[in-house]
């Protein structure tokens, strides 16, 4: 055996002045890693460990400005926060293409000056890379050689969101990051939603709805046929688990033999400008599971509109609340965003809900009070927590001045803020637990049967303002450090 390293001829990095043909280039250099490791690995598997080792590099972008030129105050991304040089690893260039112009040609106008694009020193692990020609790498042991001898694998002292966290270190090179995720994090976590949602992320739509109950998957659907209905409603096609994907109203969706830990469905439009529904269920654990990968999509915005336990005497069941503040005893993010950081409600977002809930009720201004609150809601971790001792929670509670409480909200909501993805909370309640109206089955079917539908289209609704409005007033401000990375 020999030390020798057998890599793909990338060629030097090149000076750019355009956004397309950056990304031309980008996606020339993930595609030739990509396809040299999928061949040399595939050879390997058919006839034993190769002389010396296989490896290739993830492409990277890379801006030099000295400049403290002033850009337009009123953005929140397309800018450094100093002079410097700048740099970020991109994969699937293919999946992020209309992303990558946007961000990559804001930064060219801005400071009238070019990017470099070339290979960087980040190897692109082999398991990435074959995925998706659907290739499956064997578990350790089963190859005659051991992999990581061979090829490069995923490295989680590498795979981290340190970035979005606030911690990144600049390497050797000093080049601050340009991106707030790296190209192996990215990586890990479209190969996670496939696996959680059962759905490819080229699927995902710009606009996300969580939800904690099944019940709202049915009537999206029978709303997603409704649209593919009407040849003016935009909406092209609607994907199911197991990626299937109907175009027309009537045609047949297979039953799923098996469902996912959060099943995704995808009401698709051009450019992503559709809506995708994701069933996180109960519990924070898998809000954050989801919000941790479906952020590397960098989604325009994403809002839950889940069931709620009310907590004031004069709510009823099936009422709304409009979180405007969280209070956050739900633990999955204490070490990534402390309690004490506060999780601001964002105008853009509370607009909208509120302005689909006037258009579905038929209520306005003060009449509006009657079936919606707008104020704090709790977010627990304990779905049991009424059969402890009440008095500490119940305190908490009424001293927040919280007027729901759930089990996801606050860690979308956090997550949002943390990974700068526009959010919000529109919930309903199912039950009030603190005046005797408990969850029981009798009352939840009369009010699933009279609310799901009007509570999902007012997600909906709102989503379809959203996507209306400017990227550049959408993506608020109070969601960006004083130091930032220029993409969002």
């Amino acid at each position: 055996m020999t030390d020798q390293i057998l890599s793909p001829q990338a060629g030097p990095a090149t000076r750019l002045s355009s956004a397309e043909t950056a990304v031309d280039r980008l996606a020339e250099l993930y595609d030739q890693a990509a396809e040299f490791l999928r061949e040399q690995f595939l050879k390997a598997m058919a006839e034993g460990r190769p002389e010396g080792r296989i490896r290739a590099y993830y492409p990277e972008v890379r801006l030099t400005t000295q400049s403290f030129a002033q850009i337009d105050s009123r953005l929140s991304f397309g800018h450094v926060s100093m002079p410097g040089v700048y740099a970020a690893t991109i994969t699937r260039p293919d999946l992020f293409r209309n992303y990558l112009l946007q961000q990559i040609g804001q930064l060219i106008e801005n400071y009238g000056t070019h990017v470099e694009v070339g290979p960087s020193d980040t190897p692109m692990p082999v398991h990435f890379a074959v995925a998706n020609a659907g290739i499956t790498v064997p578990q350790e042991g089963v190859a005659s050689f051991i992999l990581r001898d061979v090829f490069d694998v995923p490295d989680l002292t590498t795979t981290n969101d340190d970035i979005v966290n606030g911690v990144f270190q600049p390497g050797p090179d000093g080049a601050g990051p340009l991106a707030p995720f790296t190209a192996q994090r990215v990586d890990y976590s479209l190969a996670r939603l496939s696996h959680y949602t059962a759905t490819d992320p080229e699927h995902f739509q710009n606009h996300v709805l969580f939800t904690n109950y099944q019940f709202y998957v049915s009537e999206f659907e029978a709303y997603a046929r409704r649209m593919l209905a009407d040849p003016d409603s935009g909406y092209t096609s609607f994907v199911s688990t197991g990626n299937v994907e109907i175009t027309g109203p009537l045609e047949d969706i297979p039953a799923t033999t098996k469902m996912p830990q959060m099943p995704s469905y995808h009401l698709k439009r051009p450019g992503g400008g559709g809506i995708t529904l994701v069933n996180i269920g109960v519990g924070p654990s898998n809000a954050k599971t989801a919000t941790d990968h479906i952020a590397v999509l960098r989604p325009h915005a994403w809002i839950m509109v889940g069931h709620c336990a009310g907590l004031r005497n004069s709510q009823n069941l099936g009422d709304f609340v409009l979180a405007h503040a969280y209070l956050r005893e739900d633990k999955v993010l204490d070490d990534d965003l402390p309690v004490w950081v506060p999780i601001p409600a964002l105008a853009e977002i509370q607009v909208a809900l509120e302005e689909a809930v006037e258009q579905e009720t038929q209520l306005e201004g003060y009449d509006l009070k009657r079936i919606m609150r707008t104020g704090t809601v709790a977010t627990l971790d304990n779905r049991n927590w009424e059969l402890r001792d009440q008095r500490g929670p119940v305190q908490r509670l009424s001293q927040s001045r919280a007027v729901a409480l759930d089990m996801e909200s606050a860690t979308i909501a956090a997550n949002g803020f943390r990974f700068r993805v526009p959010y919000g909370t529109l919930l309903c309640i199912s039950d009030k637990p603190l005046h005797g109206e408990l969850k029981l089955p009798g009352m939840a079917t009369d009010f699933y049967r009279t609310q799901v539908s009007r509570h999902l289209m007012i997600g909906i609704r709102a989503m379809e303002t959203l996507r209306e409005m400017p990227l550049e007033r959408l993506h608020s401000r109070k969601l960006r450090s004083f130091d930032e990375t220029a993409f969002l």
